[in-house]
């Protein structure tokens, strides 16, 4: 479908009042008018620009009837080149008073004398202003009157008025005079009279953002049956909800084409030619060519007849497979950008249908997963989540609102400790999670009371914005460089100051409950080769420097060091976190848990009046961290249920306790979603082994006093 043209009249206030903010509006007009690419115009598109409240006065009204004094048309409605960059460039002094009823009658008739009646398409007017002077009064009747009759005008031609108030500084609307009052209630009539829209712009960075982006017509994803049963189906249209917006692509140009010739497109074609290895002045032709797989150092080569054959074939449909709730659906699951289920316009039965579905669900707390095949052929299958939409307004149809979610093998979890599992020292204080939680309140951006900031309707992408400031600077002068960061872009890439003086306390609180020490690392010696240091062994004894007397004496260990290659007696915990972190092979976490838990019960064996209980608590502990970042929680489960019965009133029994103490207990599916327990399960098992505790223990010989007694 070919794109709707656009046509658009811009009414800029140029008044002393409004010079302050000029520079941001014309910043917004800037990268809306792109020269090179066009962000919210195409190539059909047409733009008018009109200044007022200046000291000039360029209309056709003007010549024509008389009055509407003080209003310039820089540029005549046209399809936006670089003309109009130009214009946005020489604004016209301002120096006296706004009057943006008679700059709205001058663009209803630059829009009349140019379009055709009943031209199809967007025709707007698109008006900028302070509203702080006063409007002059007409010569027959009033303001209000006068207003009603221009909004019947711009409704016989389908003329939409977007109108932006200015009011960078003025926070309440106690502090605006009645002018502005005045003013305002004007614009806000034309909005129950006419296809209007008022807003108002507290600040530079919402002015920037002044500039609505052209109407795009909705293209439908998908027309066709939604399959609740296989008896049973409802016809839906799916379309986009929201859409990203890209850079556009560049494309290599040339300048080797004679500049007389007008038809010369310049766009550099790229061509491909494949040479043979064995012969490079041969080209390789496509039917010797096949495409290959790499297995290992080999490739595997596939036949074009053959991937057709391995292609998944599909078929065109949406079927329902069931409903989930909505708490059991994560927002973090969700892919892409959203898409809307509605029924088929005029469709009656599917209207009821899709109302009756969608109002089931959101007073049932439901989602309805939904398998996804939007073009016969498709390469892939979308499963996704449809969540109910219940519409407020009576002429809109309820629906759904449609978001992508991943199949098994798309989801990659990134598990992080918890604090719980830190040593109580290392957990945060009262004090100091009470400053996090002032910190994160004082620097909300969307408190409850106020308004929010950086809402996205009104937030333009920094990124584009400049990318667009620079486009229309090359364009005007193709050496400029590029210009540094727009003042009203520092407010989206930066902190508010504001913000941050009112919250300094905060900021300060959480700093020195969080203070932060330079981390300074020892400068490592200089690498030596082995003849440096036989030499410096031979030598007599002389004073080196540290670097060198840091590397210490030679030996041949020092030159076959090897790697740890499993958990040692010595320094089991140490051992065991290196072997977790090697990533040359597969088989390192499994030998890394099974040795721990060897040397756990080798230590308990040989045991004597606890003086190995310390080590093997540490070791324990460190066994339950590392299952838990290794996603192995069914490991540490059946050890430490193991470890009970072998510890619980028997000789180890005082161990055990203390591992009760420690609040060593099984990991959950909070700490693992893989595990076996769940987080009251994991509690009761401490609960159980407390009070297992409590019994009366059974009399157990202790085997070393009876060898000791034998001995003496």
């Amino acid at each position: 479908m070919p794109p709707i043209e656009e046509t658009l009249v811009v009414l800029l206030d140029a008044s002393v009042i409004m010079r302050p903010h000029l520079h941001v509006a014309l910043q917004s007009l800037m990268s809306a008018t792109g020269v090179v690419v066009q962000l919210m115009f195409n190539k059909a598109d047409e733009v008018g620009l009109v200044f007022f409240g200046v000291a000039d006065t360029k209309n056709d009204l003007n010549k024509e009837l008389g009055g509407y004094e003080n209003v310039v048309v820089s540029r005549p409605i046209a399809i936006v080149d670089e003309d109009l960059s130009k214009c946005l460039e020489d604004v016209p002094e301002g120096t006296v008073a706004s009057d943006f009823l008679d700059a709205i009658v001058v663009g209803i008739d630059m829009i009349v004398k140019k379009l055709a009646q009943g031209k199809k398409g967007n025709i707007r007017l698109s008006l900028i202003t302070t509203t702080e002077n006063s409007i002059r009064d007409p010569d027959t009747g009033t303001v209000e009157e006068q207003v009603d009759n221009i909004a019947k005008q711009m409704s016989e031609q389908c003329i939409k008025l977007e109108a932006t108030i200015v009011r960078i500084g003025q926070q309440t609307a106690f502090l605006d005079s009645k002018t502005q009052q005045k003013n305002e209630a004007l614009l806000r009539r034309f909005e129950s009279q006419a296809q209007a829209e008022v807003s108002i712009m507290e600040s530079s960075m919402s002015l920037l953002g002044a500039m609505k982006p052209r109407n795009v017509t909705p293209t439908t994803l998908y027309r066709g049956d939604l399959e609740l049963t296989p008896s049973m189906t409802v016809k839906v249209w799916v379309y986009k909800k929201t859409a990203q917006e890209k850079f556009p692509t560049l494309k290599k140009f040339s300048d080797n084409a004679p500049a007389s010739d007008v038809h010369a497109t310049r766009e550099v074609k790229m061509d491909t030619d494949y040479k043979s290895v064995d012969n490079p002045d041969i080209s390789v032709p496509p039917e010797q060519r096949t495409k290959a797989y790499r297995y290992g150092r080999n490739y595997v080569p596939i036949s074009t007849e053959l991937m057709e054959t391995l292609k998944f074939k599909t078929e065109k449909g949406l079927k329902l497979i069931g409903f989930v709730p909505v708490s059991a659906m994560r927002r973090h699951y969700y892919m892409k950008e959203a898409n809307m289920f509605v029924p088929e316009p005029g469709h009656t039965k599917s209207i009821l249908a899709v109302s009756a579905l969608a109002r089931a669900m959101d007073a049932s707390h439901q989602v309805a997963l939904v398998r996804c095949v939007w073009r016969q052929g498709q390469n892939n299958v979308v499963l996704g989540v449809l969540t109910p939409y219940v519409a407020t307004q009576l002429n809109r149809a309820d629906g759904f609102y449609f978001n992508v979610i991943p199949f098994a093998d798309d989801i990659r979890e990134y598990p992080f400790t918890s604090f719980n599992t830190l040593p109580e020292a290392l957990q945060p204080s009262e004090v100091q999670q009470k400053a996090a939680d002032n910190l994160v309140h004082m620097l909300d951006l969307a408190p409850a009371e106020n308004r929010e900031m950086l809402q996205p309707d009104g937030t333009m992408n920094p990124i584009l914005q400049r990318y667009y400031n620079f486009l229309h600077a090359r364009a005007l002068n193709s050496e400029a460089d590029v210009p540094p960061i727009d003042e009203a872009l520092h407010s989206i890439v930066e902190p508010d100051p504001e913000l941050l003086s009112e919250n300094s306390f905060a900021i300060q609180q959480f700093c020195t409950q969080f203070p932060l020490t330079p981390n300074f690392q020892k400068e490592k010696g200089r690498k030596r080769f082995w003849r440096e240091r036989v030499k410096d062994e031979e030598a007599p004894l002389e004073i080196k420097d540290e670097a060198a007397m840091d590397v210490g004496p030679i030996s041949f260990s020092s030159l076959v060091s090897k790697q740890v290659e499993e958990v040692g007696i010595t320094n089991p915990v140490q051992d065991f976190e290196v072997l977790l972190a090697r990533r040359d092979s597969s088989e390192w976490v499994p030998k890394a848990l099974q040795g721990m838990k060897k040397i756990i019960d080798d230590l308990l064996d040989s045991a004597y009046s606890g003086n190995t209980y310390e080590k093997v608590l540490s070791c324990l502990c460190a066994l339950r961290s590392g299952c838990v970042v290794q996603q192995e929680p069914l490991e540490f489960n059946i050890f430490l249920r193991k470890l009970a019965t072998k510890c619980q009133g028997k000789r180890l029994n005082d161990f055990w306790e203390r591992v009760v103490r420690e609040m060593i207990t099984l990991i959950s599916r909070d700490e693992a979603p893989d595990s076996d327990v769940g987080s009251e399960e994991a509690a009761a098992f401490l609960t159980s082994q407390r009070e297992a505790l409590q019994e009366e223990p059974q009399d157990e010989i202790d085997e070393m006093e009876l060898l000791l007694g034998e001995a003496i």
